[in-house]
């Protein structure tokens, strides 16, 4: 699904990636870890085309097809949905807007597709809301509206940065229950994550961005539980 080869990448005369390289397997969640200030967010705008950053040299692939160098627009035409750091749902739109602005038809693979019912049937607290501005949504509620725009544009692939900052714990949970619902219909998800709990119990594959702008670390969930040097060295767990 997703490949990333050595990538470089980077703000201005700042390298921030350097030679990072990973794998989404179709159906597969894949949870990147890492402290503040490491590039994870940097590698999610690098993959989805956003600039900045500006991308140096390695490449990403999509289904084979290298999609490095293309418009975001080309890229999330392409099948990759993306849950932005900082939620950014449109705050003078309703609920219903907000998923509407940007609807795209599922492809005839055999999939179901996402729409407004199927959205509000995932997140019944959008479907009491429906009518809402964003702005007057809480911060729970603005990353579900997030969570389910993207899905609106029927993804094959979820970009999901951070879905977790800033929320209450409870409503944590309430986000990981949905993201391991996702899991489950086989969409694939790399999920870049700083809550380790989160991550533990979403993914099937983690990575952990290093100080050097490598990938550190990689293994199964069950692994990094048990390695306490990881944790201790990468995360400052």
């Amino acid at each position: 699904m997703l490949a990333v080869e050595e990538v470089y990448s980077g703000y201005g005369n700042a390298e921030i990636l350097s030679g990072v390289s990973l794998e989404v397997g179709a159906g597969e969640v894949v949870a990147l870890l890492g402290r503040n200030g490491m590039g994870k967010t940097t590698l999610v705008r690098t993959i989805a085309g956003m600039t900045p950053p500006t991308i140096r040299g390695g490449r990403v692939l999509l289904d084979g097809k290298q999609v490095s160098g293309l418009e975001s627009h080309e890229i999330a035409r392409r099948g990759v949905g993306l849950v932005p750091q900082g939620r950014h749902i449109f705050g003078s739109l309703t609920v219903a807007e907000n998923l509407t602005v940007t609807a795209r038809a599922r492809s005839g693979d055999g999939r179901t597709g996402w729409d407004l019912a199927r959205v509000f049937d995932f997140f019944p607290h959008l479907a009491d809301r429906v009518g809402q501005r964003g702005s007057t949504l809480s911060g729970g509620e603005q990353q579900m509206l997030a969570i389910g725009r993207a899905l609106m544009t029927n993804p094959d692939l979820l970009l999901m940065d951070e879905p977790s900052e800033g929320l209450a714990p409870i409503v944590v949970a309430q986000i990981r229950e949905r993201v391991q619902a996702l899991a489950l219909e086989r969409l694939s998800i790399l999920l870049v994550e700083q809550n380790l709990g989160f991550a533990l119990s979403a993914a099937d594959r983690i990575h952990i961005l290093g100080a050097n702008g490598r990938i550190a670390w990689s293994g199964r969930p069950e692994e990094l539980q048990s390695d306490n040097e990881a944790k201790r060295t990468h995360l400052g767990v």
